[in-house]
């Protein structure tokens, strides 16, 4: 098989794969948001790599151990986002109330603060993307989006047996 037919087939393929364009389609979404934010905020240290970090960072705080677990990468790699994150205001490093020798992770106010005017931001961006789609389509997809992220969190058979 040629590259190019290789090329070709390969892209069939990823195209006809859900889970591959939700994959790619956040990706670029992500990518999207943070090159806007660096620009209207003149924030230019801002990476993909931080906004990954959020979504496993509990308010009441996370440990690092359990953040690189989560993000299935190394403690080290890890401290070193907190501490980029922590740099720029985002998150802060509070005694463990469990284990005065351990550290938890948390937004800071400034980071709390920032969660919301994110959603507001990424609420901008859905504006954009709705008058593209339409809105029963972003409604559609927004209620299917909502449904699997549902069954994700809360239905730990949902692959068993693959």
């Amino acid at each position: 098989m040629t590259t190019e037919a290789f090329r070709h087939d390969l892209e069939r393929a990823k195209r006809d794969s859900t889970a591959q364009i939700l994959f790619k389609s956040a990706r670029l979404l992500n990518e999207s948001a943070i090159a806007i934010l660096r620009r209207r905020t003149g924030e230019s240290r801002l990476r993909a790599t931080h906004t990954a970090l959020f979504p496993h960072i509990d308010l009441e705080g996370t440990r690092l151990t359990e953040l690189a677990a989560r993000m299935g990468i190394s403690k080290q790699a890890v401290g070193q986002l907190v501490e980029e994150m922590v740099g720029m205001g985002f998150l802060e490093r509070v005694p463990d109330p469990r284990d005065g020798r351990a550290k938890l992770v948390r937004f800071s106010e400034e980071g709390r603060l920032g969660l919301f005017a994110g959603l507001a931001f990424l609420g901008e961006l859905e504006t954009r993307l709705t008058e593209r789609l339409g809105p029963s389509r972003m409604q559609a997809f927004h209620e299917s989006l909502t449904l699997l992220l549902d069954m994700l969190e809360h239905d730990p058979s949902l692959f068993e047996g693959l």
